[in-house]
Formats: C-alpha cells, structure tokens, sequence
C-alpha cells in the first residue's frame, strides 16, 4: 500500500515537472527559474547524504512561504525591530519600543518582527497587527508567536535562523535595534557586515538606547577603541548606524533617509541613484566638489533611466522608470561615504515641496 501511494506521487510530481518544463519558455522569469530547476537536477546527481536533502527541503519551504506571505507587500516599505524577547513589559524600554513602532507606522511604514515577546511584541504591539509581520523561528523555548501575530496570516515560521535573517534583511528598508542579547548584538553585526562589503542595499540602521543607559554607547565605544584605532574598519564606516535615546530622532533618521533617495543599483560599472526629485545644477557641484573620493573615474552626473532598468520591468515597476538619477562609477569600496552622500542628497532636496517622504518602493 506504501509502494502505490508512493508511485502514485511520483507519476504526479513527473506531471507537475514536465507540465512546468513546457510553460517555461512564456514564464516571464523563464531563465531564472530554468537555471534553478537546472541546478536542482545537478544536485541529484551528486552523492549526498539525508541530513543534506532535509536542509535543502525545509529552506526551499521557509522561502517558499516568506515570498507568498511578503509578494503582496513588495512596494510597501518595512522597518524590522530587533531587541530581546527577555525584556518585559514594564521596562521602560518596551514602552519606547512600542511608541517608536507606533511613530513609524503613521509615517506609513510596516514593521517586522521576530514574532516573540519582549522587545518583538512592543513593536507589534505599536504598529498594530494590520501593518506588522512576524518571523518567527521554531525553538525549544521562548519564542511562540506574541498574542499580536498569533494566527495572523503575516506571521511566518520558519525552520532555520538562516533563511529566516535572509528574510529580514531582503525585506528590510531600515533597521531599529533595541537592548538584547546574542542575537540582536549578530543582527547589528551582520547588517553593518553586509552594508560595509556592498553586499546588500544602503539602509537605515538606528540603534536606541533607553535614556540614561549605555547599552548602545558602551557598544559604540568598544567599536571606536578597538576596531577604528586598531585599523580595522574606516572612520567612515561610524556613518554606517545612528545612536540615540529619543525617539522623534530615530524615526527622522529613518524618513530622512527615504527624502529624497528612492533607491539604487548597478548597471554594469555605474552605480545608479534613483531621485524622488531631481538636484540643481549647484548641488550636482556640491557633490562632485565633496564626493570625487569615492569615484573612480567622472563625475557625477544627473540622468533619466537608463535602458538597462527598462528591461524586464512589469507593469507595476513602471512607476519607477520615471525618476530622475544620478550615475557614478563608485569604487564599491568606501560604503560609509557613500551613505555620507546619499544623506547629503536627502539634505540638499529638504525645501523642495515634491520631496515628500514616500510610503512606497
């Protein structure tokens, strides 16, 4: 009886495949989803052991839900929320964090969360269960999903800590750490890690302490005393993260940012700055006279789209092809001066009436 039912998902599962094989040509990500059932293939070919398909099954199915869950929100911009699941509710930094979730999602932003108590419910608690997500990981303790995103169909267990800070950092257009332990200390680490070596997307990285703590400066001062004198990371690389102790300062941290600035990428060899509203001619001197450093040939230049961003654009990307840019060929080595730039920009375009902050992406 176990043989049939099994043969049976089989004869399925090959019907799936080839039915799938044969709408590839009219997919509109065809290549890319070729080239992932190619190396799917290939995998099946190589001796592994069962440790090894279980860890490639459970990941493929803790993305699989996270893409479903966060597809509908892809334009929304989201703030993740770190701080310890230890903290309770009558410390004053869980009410901070509650007011601070609470300020950003009146400004039109969604937060995430890890789905816990402490510092994780403040948050969804202040954002309300409409305007939060909660990713949450499956332990042996302390981390069943909050009353907030209990049930909500935003809420999204996942297996593995791995796939699930992909998820946090893909989704993430800034980042609020409050007091914590182990693993908020390696979100901090990690996110600084991935901005400094230009392998994710400049973003806002606010760190809050409670007034009259040190939990954030006494941090700081470590980074400062050993890892800036010691050489081992740039002056510039400070620029990389905001301390503060009140929250009206770090949620304008976060909606300065998002001012002016829309976005960026490469295009080949030229990093490209999406605008919400274009620079004058006297700030475009500003920043070549202040930012020649980080550029490895040029100048700065302003630009419309170029054909490259076209290319591939779903409708509803459309929106995007209209903003005014700026093109440079950045060294792709000095991330903090970079994020000094973008802040200038966000700066210099503060008195024009378009520059709004912007709900979407």
């Amino acid at each position: 009886m176990t043989f049939s039912r099994s043969h049976q998902a089989l004869e399925s599962l090959q019907a799936e495949v080839c039915e799938l094989i044969q709408q590839i040509p009219d997919m509109e990500h065809g290549g890319l989803i070729q080239r992932a059932l190619t190396t799917l293939t290939r995998m099946a070919e190589v001796e592994a052991d069962r440790l090894d398909w279980k860890i490639l099954s459970a990941s493929l199915q803790d993305m699989e839900r996270a893409f479903r869950v966060f597809y509908p929100y892809r334009h929304t911009r989201k703030i993740t929320i770190f701080g310890s699941a230890r903290i309770p509710p009558e410390n004053p930094v869980y009410q901070m964090a509650i007011e601070f979730a609470r300020c950003v999602a009146q400004q039109g932003f969604m937060v995430m969360t890890g789905a816990g108590g402490g510092i994780m419910q403040a948050g969804n608690e202040g954002a309300g269960a409409d305007k939060s997500f909660g990713l949450n990981i499956q332990l042996p303790f302390e981390q069943g999903a909050n009353p907030v995103m209990a049930n909500d169909p935003k809420l999204i267990d996942f297996k593995y800590f791995f796939t699930r800070k992909l998820f946090f950092l893909r989704e993430s257009d800034a980042l609020a750490l409050f007091p914590g332990g182990f693993g908020t200390l390696d979100e901090a680490f990690e996110c600084l890690t991935l901005m400094q070596t230009g392998k994710s997307g400049l973003v806002p990285l606010v760190l809050v302490d409670p007034p009259g703590s040190e939990y954030w400066k006494s941090w700081d001062a470590h980074i400062r005393n050993h890892l800036l004198q010691m050489g081992l990371i740039s002056p510039d690389d400070l620029s990389l993260y905001t301390i503060t102790d009140r929250i009206d300062v770090a949620c304008e941290a976060i909606a300065s940012f998002y001012r002016v600035f829309h976005s960026s990428r490469y295009v080949d060899d030229r990093f490209v700055i999406r605008l919400k509203t274009e620079l004058s001619d006297a700030d475009m001197d500003y920043l070549n006279e202040q930012f020649s450093d980080i550029l490895t040939k040029g100048k700065i230049e302003k630009s419309q789209a170029l054909p490259q961003e076209l290319n591939g654009k779903s409708s509803s990307e459309s929106e995007i092809a209209s903003l005014p840019r700026l093109l440079l060929y950045f060294n792709q080595r000095d991330f903090g001066r970079l994020s000094q730039l973008i802040r200038v920009i966000n700066q210099l375009g503060m008195e024009t009436p378009e520059a709004a902050h912007p709900e979407q992406k």
